[in-house]
């Protein structure tokens, strides 16, 4: 017998026992009752993928067989707050009229509604079970409809009221997803409405200069304005990598080099594995407008601006710094990152910062408390900024 052949006999030996052992294992910790639970929370699990995109025609659709197979009973149907049949799953489709007409009734009165029908041909007794799907904050959402051959006992109704109870908590959660993404938009929005207008006017100034003196360099610099603005208003996803936000800096960086030549300098240093790094859209050009307007801007000898981002282990860590004019670290505390007011002589004097606040909210509403904004800064000695993303999140995609 050759090598080769004992090798394929050994291997299909060692497969066959592996398999033989894991039958075993599972024959004796998987009891009848723990594989009905299995099945169970499989079943709901599936149910719930598709409620958590809100209930509509389609989500019921995918979701009335799981919730027919977890609920045992004849048919399910689920209805929208008008009575509406958005899916039917199981015999006794001659039964949505009734359905939607009950339906109706527990949306009005909030509270269960059983109908009865003996109509069919074999005089059956099939019962109706409207259920209404509440979701806390927001009222009815919608109706789950059971269907039995017999009067359901207190079991089977404290079930469906269970299961209807599930389903309300999944759409629940799709309100808080469309909130979030509401409000992911709304500060997008509310951070675009901060992006300096006197950055805007002093780029068309800048540009304006060139037109005589150089026509191609004020051709170059509409064209990095045009791809600036393009960029900071999208309309695409609340996300973006890496290498976009900083190919959007580039641009920023460019317009503001033409206008104080060589008072500001820039420095980059990214490492090319976390160029995909995944951060909420304009994440980092805020940080990089605060450093050039309230840290170089003010330095009549300008300075320079390092930005660098580094690996470390599952985050990537980027620095914006600044070796400008500073200021005192205790007038920048979370919360009032957006304009911090300083009282000195009986004068008020406020520090407009662009969005610093907005940054930090959502880098916190993404990624969790550990990767908000920290700051270090002191009067004379520049300011630097880390933001702190994971390499990879669940979820958080552009």
């Amino acid at each position: 017998m050759s090598t080769n052949t004992v090798l394929s006999v050994a291997l299909v030996l060692i497969v066959a026992s592996a398999i033989f052992v894991s039958l075993r294992i599972r024959r004796v910790v998987t009891t009848p009752a723990e594989r009905a639970v299995h099945a169970a929370l499989s079943t709901a699990s599936l149910a719930a993928r598709a409620l958590r995109g809100g209930l509509t025609e389609e989500s019921a659709e995918q979701a009335a067989p799981h919730l027919h197979a977890l609920i045992g009973c004849a048919a399910v149907g689920i209805a929208d707050t008008d009575g509406r049949v958005l899916a039917w799953t199981g015999p006794h489709t001659e039964l949505a009229g009734p359905f939607e007409a009950a339906a109706r009734q527990a949306v009005d009165g909030g509270r269960r509604v059983l109908v009865s029908d003996t109509s069919g041909s074999d005089a059956q007794v099939l019962v109706i079970v409207a259920q209404p799907l509440i979701v806390e904050d927001s009222g009815t959402a919608g109706v789950l409809g059971v269907v039995t051959t017999s009067k359901p006992g207190p079991g089977l109704l404290g079930a469906v009221a269970e299961v209807a109870r599930y389903v309300s908590g999944q759409l629940e959660l799709a309100e808080l997803d469309a909130s979030r993404a509401r409000l992911d938009r709304a500060e997008v929005l509310a951070l675009r409405a901060q992006i300096s207008p006197h950055f805007i006017y002093n780029a068309l100034n800048t540009i304006a200069s060139f037109v005589r003196t150089d026509p191609e360099r004020a051709r170059e610099l509409v064209l990095e304005f045009a791809d600036f603005t393009r960029y900071s208003f999208r309309s695409a996803g609340e996300f973006t990598v890496l290498s976009e936000e900083l190919h959007n800096i580039d641009r920023y960086l460019t317009l503001e080099r033409a206008r104080f030549g060589d008072s500001l300098q820039v420095k980059l240093q990214v490492a090319p594995e976390v160029l995909n790094v995944v951060l909420p859209f304009l994440a980092l050009q805020p940080l990089v407008e605060n450093a050039v307007r309230h840290g170089l801007a003010p330095n009549v000898a300008g300075g320079t601006i390092t930005i660098v981002a580094a690996d470390e282990g599952t985050d990537c860590v980027i620095t914006i710094e600044d070796d400008g004019v500073g200021m005192d670290p205790d007038l920048l505390r979370f919360g009032a990152l957006d304009a911090v007011e300083r009282s000195g002589g009986g004068a008020t004097i406020e520090v407009a910062h662009v969005g610093l606040a907005n940054v930090d909210d959502r880098l916190r509403a993404a990624f969790g408390n550990d990767y908000g904004l920290v700051v270090e800064t002191a009067p004379g000695s520049g300011t630097k900024v880390f933001v702190r993303v994971p390499k990879f999140r669940p979820g958080i995609e552009v």
